[in-house]
């Protein structure tokens, strides 16, 4: 994960810089992946025991996809 967040500038003709992301990121990250799965296994739970689709479940776990997608953008530019 670590990996993916490394953010590379230049700063000189041909020279690279990589920029760690912070602690505080990747654990944010590590947060919302975590809570997109739970977040999942308790729609699949919903549909499997009541056998009816819950659109609020739905949007939630929309957007914390969306965050998480927006984290990695924001952070590779």
């Amino acid at each position: 994960m670590r990996k993916a967040l490394t953010k590379t500038i230049q700063v000189k003709r041909g020279h690279r810089v990589e920029v760690p992301p912070s602690e505080r990121l990747l654990y944010t990250v590590y947060f919302s992946l975590g809570m997109v799965g739970c977040l999942t296994a308790l729609e699949a739970l919903h549909l499997i025991v009541l056998g009816r689709w819950n659109a609020e479940i739905f949007s939630v776990i929309a957007g914390l996809v969306g965050n998480i997608t927006g984290i990695f953008l924001s952070q590779k530019m």
